[in-house]
């Protein structure tokens, strides 16, 4: 009996130690530059999409007044269901013709495997960008250091390795 209760406790450290030594995240420093526009400053989300189109995870809120979440209309249906704590991934809201940095953190085996970054952005009693710029999630993309461009209140967004 003492013998299986240890083997029991060994097995349960290799399977966490194990989790913890294939859990590996890659850190991007995203600079986002919005378009010279006039009016309040922008809300903006940047989500996990997963190869099907739907949301996985909230990478990075750029708007801390949870009041004007619902005005980002397709991340909202999200949040409400997966109810994710935003603490430590959100910032100010970015006004237009600025620029703002944010830190994103995703599963290192996600890469190349068929996800998407994807920024979506809204201003208050102006237009909804469900998809104001989307970026697949591979390395080839992500470390060229090119641009992406927005559609919307976004005009270009960059990416930086974090080592």
């Amino acid at each position: 009996m003492k013998k299986n209760w240890k083997v029991m406790v060994l097995s349960m450290f290799a399977l966490v130690l194990s989790n913890s030594v294939f859990a590996q995240t890659t850190k991007y420093k995203t600079m986002i530059q919005m378009n010279a526009y006039s009016g309040k400053e922008a809300y903006v989300v940047i989500s996990l999409i997963n190869p099907k189109g739907q949301y996985e995870q909230t990478l990075g809120v750029l708007g801390t007044d949870n009041e004007w979440y619902n005005t980002l209309k397709e991340w909202d249906k999200f949040q409400k269901v997966k109810k994710q704590k935003l603490n430590g991934i959100t910032g100010a809201s970015v006004a237009g013709g600025a620029r703002a940095t944010r830190l994103i953190e995703f599963d290192t085996t996600k890469l190349d495997k068929g996800y998407k970054i994807r920024f979506e952005s809204a201003v208050e009693t102006q237009k909804y960008y469900a998809k104001d710029a989307e970026v697949a999630l591979s390395s080839a993309v992500l470390d060229n250091k090119a641009s992406v461009t927005g559609g919307g209140y976004i005009k270009a967004i960059r990416f930086l390795k974090v080592q």
